[in-house]
């Protein structure tokens, strides 16, 4: 092909990732480098999932991340999957923070515990299709909730006898369980993060756990790219936010996220050096304030600059040891 029609094709392909048209099958097989996906619940507008589905397309996502357990019909997530082309990447439990896998009460654990296996059901149902076969799913979960009632070393220890429990469940689905701090005071350190996910790897025999990277929640512990160094090939995916510390000095320590993306305090081209360190070339997925089309344009657009988003091909291996 010459440089002339590869242009051209190039253009067409932009022009219907712009309008929400699918193309051709082949054109997923090999998604882009850092292919952008946001959480379904970011989505303003439309009704059906097909209608979602399409606005998140058409401000240039990739693929989108649903909750599980939820009312969330299977056969309608498949028909907007496939009618869109939008990818399911992965699903993110939704009872993790009301039924933890360390609480206190047996009963409530093996209730979150439930959660965990549907959400790895759920995830095996809704994954892309079987042309994408390369691509790991994960099920992103908070693993412990550390409070002045919970001891630290007891959370670690209910949560991995929990977690060891669905860990061939997750095998025979192909799925991966990916570990996130969300401001839980579990897992304070990128070291004792890695050695979590090695503790469950050893367990299950296979590489079935791994981390599911947040850039901006770490700030507020460290630096991003001190913890991608040390979390290594164990990092599946990556959440993109930025933070603001000095916002955080005046107005508490919530208030850091209340910046756009490429605004806040991160150092960008840190966090791309050590991606780059790593290998990691699978999703960047938006955790942000949503909002209607031109607002989630916005975001992908943000995300590009950060990222420096390339179209450099490379196959989903979702990271891993």
């Amino acid at each position: 092909m010459d440089r002339r029609a590869f242009l051209g094709k190039t253009a067409a392909f932009g022009a219907l990732a712009a309008f929400g048209a699918r193309p051709a099958k082949a054109e997923y097989t090999r998604p882009v480098r850092y292919p952008k996906a946001l959480k379904l619940g970011m989505i303003e507008g439309g009704v059906t999932l097909a209608e979602k589905f399409t606005i998140a397309r058409r401000a240039g996502f990739q693929g989108v991340e649903l909750d599980s357990p939820s009312n969330l019909d299977t056969a309608e997530v498949i028909a907007a999957r496939d009618e869109t082309g939008l990818m399911i990447p992965g699903v993110v439990d939704s009872v993790h923070w009301s039924k933890p896998l360390n609480h206190p009460d047996e009963s409530v654990r093996e209730e979150g515990l439930a959660g965990l296996e549907q959400a790895i059901r759920d995830c095996a149902a809704w994954m892309t299709p079987p042309w994408h076969e390369d691509m790991v799913r994960t099920v992103l979960l908070v693993p412990a909730v550390v409070n002045k009632d919970m001891p630290y070393a007891d959370a670690r220890r209910l949560s991995i006898e929990c977690i060891a429990k669905v860990l061939p469940l997750a095998r025979e689905h192909r799925v991966k369980i990916a570990i996130e701090n969300v401001w839980n005071e579990f897992l304070l350190s990128p070291l004792e993060a890695a050695a979590y996910v090695d503790e469950l790897n050893e367990i299950a025999g296979t590489s079935t756990a791994g981390w599911y990277f947040d850039i901006g929640n770490v700030w507020r512990y460290g630096w991003p790219e001190h913890w991608i160094d040390a979390l290594g090939n164990r990092i599946l995916r990556v959440d993109i936010k930025d933070y603001s510390r000095a916002k955080a000095d005046k107005e508490g320590k919530w208030a850091g996220f209340g910046v756009e993306i490429g605004k806040g305090d991160l150092d960008w081209s840190a966090v791309r050096a050590a991606l780059g360190r790593t290998r990691y070339h699978s999703w960047a997925t938006a955790e942000v304030r949503g909002g209607d089309a031109a607002r989630l344009l916005d975001i992908s657009r943000r995300m590009d600059t950060v990222l420096e988003r390339t179209a450099g091909l490379a196959p989903d291996s979702g990271g891993g040891r």
